[in-house]
């Protein structure tokens, strides 16, 4: 359908455009019929009713004009006679005026020709009008009566026809234009009612077709929509336009195909992770049992080891309490060699003390006589200051007697000091001589311990690589069993894997594919859960405590978590 392929909005937009315009067209015609109706109403209202009235006052002023005619007639006094004149000029002024307002309303030919005719017989009454007055003011009231009852009357009379002539022809002009008005009004009701109905029905019929165009597309994308949330991913979306509701049906149909991909891909993917799982377990096993015997024999020439470094140690204590012994003779004669050493350093030091308390008394015996020098100045000072100096040159005085005291106190204890000097150093050569006595003691003592040590050296070397042997071994086994704990985890979470890809098929299989059936999980057969390997912690020896890791904590995981085992020891595992 062509038609579909417009956008929602420009369908939406020609519905409103063509009921705007059925609107716009009632709407014109009404306004149209309605002008009809109000010119029909106003030319009753100002022509015809205004004209019918007009003539009734005209003929009524005409019968007024006869009546006051009459008693004019009828009436000899000459006052009453004038004051009558008074009302028939009033009455000929005011029948002038509408007059002039009817000639005003005159529409029609026929009325024209009517008026015409009426109004030549009212000038020619006007003329017997005219006899008549004369007649009353001359008092010829018999002629005037002869005439008002003779040519007048007859020719009022014939007015008077053409008046009703007149009031009836506008009545007539009346009736026919409120029927006419009517009938516009019927007209107008009839059309308007056609129009809203046809309006309507164009409406219904619009709104029908946009309601269908819009919900039909809208009503299989929620289908579809269903059926991919019940897992029918078969299903073909077919979409033949191309507006808004089928782009959503095309994208739809693009969801369906992707997810319908995934789901393929998806369970290829879990059915190869559930068999490779499976093998990574059983190569687990076979790699678990080598582990094993790989322990076994790594524990014998562990004993092995453990028998030769026993031997080695014994040979090792006893060189060391050979060197022990040694090295306490060469200790004592080294204490010996020391003291004598710090002897002879504590006398040399003794000799540079006295050196330098020599070389302090001469600064002082120095100091002493610029001292008294000075004081000497100072008393040559106060003297020549006279009486004002006398205090200062008794203070000099006193100055100069205690430097002379410290200069010779200072020569006293220089002497002293020389001859301590001269026994100190010969201490001193002394000392120096059994010093250089005692270190060809020590070094004596320490050859002989220098080849003890060399035989305790030589021991320890070979126990410790006795020890290094063992060591080695004991990581071996230690290794051994980290990798055997490490395959255990390794078989439990390949069988967790396995586990979960089987959930994982098993979650997919919901999906119905194009060709393929939902089943499709229960043809991979479940592989027996195999047993893990026991440790060997039973098997060791007492003084060789097992490490292992505790695969619980990683290997052991619910089906809907997911597998951690081989990460937390994947540094362990690639050294293995």
């Amino acid at each position: 359908m062509p038609h579909l392929n417009n956008k929602i909005s420009h369908r939406l937009a020609g519905v409103l455009g063509l009921l705007l315009l059925t609107t716009l067209a009632i709407v014109g015609m009404a306004l149209w019929q309605m002008g009809v109706m109000r010119t029909l109403s106003a030319e009753v209202s100002n022509n015809w009713l205004p004209s019918v009235e007009t003539v009734n006052q005209m003929n009524a002023n005409t019968g007024e004009l006869r009546v006051a005619e009459f008693q004019q007639v009828l009436n000899t006094d000459s006052t009453r006679v004038a004051a009558l004149e008074k009302t028939m000029a009033q009455i000929q002024a005011e029948f002038e005026a509408h007059h002039k307002t009817y000639v005003a309303l005159i529409s029609s030919p026929e009325e024209h020709k009517l008026h015409d005719a009426f109004d030549a017989q009212w000038k020619h009454y006007l003329q017997f009008h005219a006899q008549i007055v004369e007649l009353s003011r001359k008092n010829e009231q018999a002629q005037a009566r002869e005439l008002l009852e003779g040519d007048a009357q007859r020719t009022f009379e014939a007015m008077s026809k053409v008046l009703d002539q007149l009031v009836e022809l506008n009545q007539t002009g009346a009736r026919s234009a409120a029927e006419a008005s009517e009938s516009a009004y019927l007209m107008a009701r009839n059309a308007m009612v056609i129009a809203a109905a046809l309006g309507l029905a164009m409406a219904v019929t619009a709104g029908l077709w946009l309601m269908r165009s819009i919900t039909g597309p809208l009503q299989q994308a929620l289908q579809a929509a269903h059926r991919v949330a019940d897992g029918d991913l078969s299903c073909v979306i077919e979409h033949q336009s191309q507006d808004e509701s089928g782009q959503v049906l095309q994208a739809l149909q693009q969801m369906q195909t992707s997810l319908e991909g995934v789901v393929t891909k998806v369970r290829d993917n879990a059915d190869s992770v559930a068999t490779a799982s499976q093998q990574i377990a059983n190569a687990s096993q076979d790699l678990s049992s080598r582990t094993e015997e790989q322990a076994s024999a790594l524990e014998e020439t562990a004993a092995t080891m453990d028998e030769l470094a026993a031997t080695v140690r014994t040979n090792t204590e006893n060189a060391q309490q050979a060197d022990q012994l040694a090295r306490s003779a060469s200790a004592i004669a080294v204490q010996g060699g020391e003291v004598v050493g710090k002897v002879v350093t504590t006398m040399q030091n003794i000799n540079a003390s006295s050196r330098k308390i020599s070389d302090i008394i001469g600064v002082i015996d120095g100091i002493a006589f610029q001292t008294n020098i000075l004081a000497l100045n100072a008393a040559v000072e106060a003297a020549r200051a006279g009486e004002q100096g006398r205090g200062f040159a008794v203070v000099a005085s006193e100055v100069r007697s205690l430097a002379q005291r410290s200069a010779e106190a200072a020569k006293e204890i220089k002497t002293l000091i020389s001859r301590s000097v001269e026994q100190v150093s010969h201490g001193t050569d002394l000392v120096d001589q059994a010093g250089k006595t005692m270190g060809e003691i020590v070094g004596s003592i320490r050859r002989v311990s220098d080849i003890v040590t060399e035989i305790t050296t030589a021991t320890q070397e070979q126990s410790l690589g006795i020890q290094q042997v063992g060591q080695a071994i004991s990581q071996l086994d230690q290794t051994t069993q980290q990798n055997a704990a490490m395959v255990e985890e390794s078989a439990a979470a390949a069988e967790t894997l396995k586990d979960q890809a089987m959930q994982l098929v098993q979650t997919v299989a919901v999906f119905r594919l194009s060709g393929t059936p939902s089943t499709r999980a229960s043809a991979m057969p479940a592989a027996p859960r195999q047993t893990a390997p026991q440790t060997r912690a039973a098997t060791m020896p007492a003084p060789r405590p097992t490490f292992r890791s505790a695969p619980a904590h990683t290997a052991v995981q619910t089906s809907a978590g997911t597998p951690a085992a081989a990460e937390p020891v994947s540094d362990d595992w690639a050294k293995f």
